[in-house]
């Protein structure tokens, strides 16, 4: 007899990860692809979106036939600020632009001189001026600067929607993806923000479903609930909130490290919004307080030039421990000695200064550095609240030095750990499940682990 199961494609910028979950929600199968990027017209790289679809209709359509498993429900959790632009025969109609592609000066200008003050907009979206990023304004970039391409698209969907459409051929949009520093959102009307009606923006959007709600297709005679997918960081969320009843900050890694405050719901401050706090949606379109980082993208740009700087295999880095003694040595005498690559802090050199280093120790010191940025992220979205428990998931919750460091600079909060590759996925087949977990869920199933201080002599 087959085992039923919840089929997830977890797509993130550099991994794409499809999972298996049982009817307890434990893993039991995974799969990893990556592809190589392409570039877009202007000769920026990007998602190559065709290999992408490739990848996920034939891995779908094998694990169909395998003789061990059922799929009995399908979905999606995916990065944000990615759109899919297609005409009214399904047909995309431009590349999947990359939310790292210079936004032109003039494009943001001529919106915040028609839609700001820039900090009202901020305030109100829970997006602060990001370029590409905010969602929003590739529409409005798109519809300026290619109109003869704007005016064919039928609908603009996100890219976890996208992935949906491929099984449903239904176009539909949602919450989470909506809601992730867009500038499309009004937090306080809990509808589009005006700007969007006045640019007809919203006749390319789609009707707002929520997180939860499936459509029944058939494959080869099975029926199977289809998902309307899910921001990564939203669903990540998701096997917290339901198996959690304390107050605690999510710290969910991975190219971008966000730290997700579900329990302050408060409208943005404009001091917090100039220290990268910003609003996430939850399933049901409530605001999440979060702060992001771009620490993974940081740390794999840092450590391929410390790989190249050291002559050193391209995984070393992955080998080394935590060394206190070592450390020691580097909180006593620190100075900052990393130049960032995508990160702007007031005390970053002008240029990286590690050559009276060995790897093990300009390794350590990489990581202080991004540490002391994790806990200022961490602590900004915690506010004057009184939470004293901070969870990781994601790829640097398999980082012995990364969590050595961050339990010592936090000593006054409760770090703990799940499995590392996990935490969006197991969110999305959570979601569309509507099940209610026990409180030791994650200890039980997911190797949840404590991380305390250390001290130093």
């Amino acid at each position: 007899m087959k085992q039923q199961v919840t089929a997830v494609f977890d797509i993130g910028k550099t991994n794409k990860k499809f999972f298996l979950f049982d009817s307890k929600f434990r893993e039991v199968y995974r799969e990893y692809a990556t592809f190589s990027e392409i570039k877009d017209e202007d000769g920026h790289p990007t998602e190559n979106l065709e290999a992408l679809e490739k990848w996920v209709k034939s891995t779908f359509e094998e694990m169909l036939d395998t003789p061990e498993y059922e799929i009995t429900s399908l979905n999606f959790s995916c990065y944000g600020a990615s759109l899919v632009h297609l005409d009214s025969e399904g047909r995309v109609l431009t590349p999947l632009y990359n939310y790292m592609k210079p936004l032109p000066e003039g494009t943001s200008n001529d919106f915040y001189q028609k839609y700001g003050p820039e900090i009202a907009i901020s305030r109100v979206t829970g997006g602060p001026k990001l370029g590409m990023l905010n969602a929003g304004i590739q529409l409005y970039w798109l519809k300026k600067a290619r109109p003869e391409i704007f005016k064919k698209i039928a609908y603009s969907l996100h890219l976890p929607q996208y992935l949906s459409y491929l099984f449903t051929k239904m176009p539909i949009s949602e919450y989470t993806s909506i809601g992730c520093h867009t500038l499309l959102w009004d937090y306080e009307r809990k509808a589009y923000h005006k700007w969007v009606h006045q640019e007809g923006i919203d006749q390319k959007l789609p009707l707002v479903k929520e997180s939860d709600q499936t459509i029944t297709m058939d494959f080869n005679g099975q029926k199977i609930a289809v998902g309307p997918g899910i921001h990564d960081s939203s669903a990540a969320l998701i096997p917290y909130i339901r198996s959690i009843k304390k107050p605690f900050v999510l710290i969910s890694t991975g190219t971008w490290s966000i730290s997700i405050n579900p329990f302050n719901t408060e409208m943005l401050e404009e001091a917090e919004i100039e220290t990268e706090c910003l609003f996430n949606m939850r399933t049901n379109g409530d605001p999440v307080k979060v702060s992001r980082l771009f620490l993974g993208n940081e740390y794999k740009l840092q450590t391929k030039a410390l790989t190249k700087r050291y002559d050193v295999s391209l995984n070393h880095h992955k080998t080394v421990a935590f060394d206190r003694e070592l450390f020691s040595k580097i909180e006593a005498n620190f100075v900052p000695r990393f130049k960032w690559f995508g990160i702007v802090s007031e005390q970053m050199p002008k240029e990286t200064t590690v050559d009276d280093l060995n790897f093990e120790q300009a390794y350590h010191q990489l990581l202080w550095e991004l540490v002391l940025l994790q806990e200022k992220s961490v602590r900004s979205v915690i506010g004057n609240g009184s939470i004293d428990r901070i969870y990781v998931d994601g790829g640097f919750a398999n980082n012995e030095v990364y969590l050595s460091l961050l339990a010592y600079r936090l000593s006054d909060k409760k770090i703990r750990t799940t499995d590392a590759s996990l935490g969006s996925a197991l969110g999305a087949a959570l979601v569309i499940s509507k099940t209610d977990l026990k409180p030791k869920f994650l200890k039980k199933k997911y190797a949840l682990k404590k991380h305390t201080s250390f001290q130093l002599n």
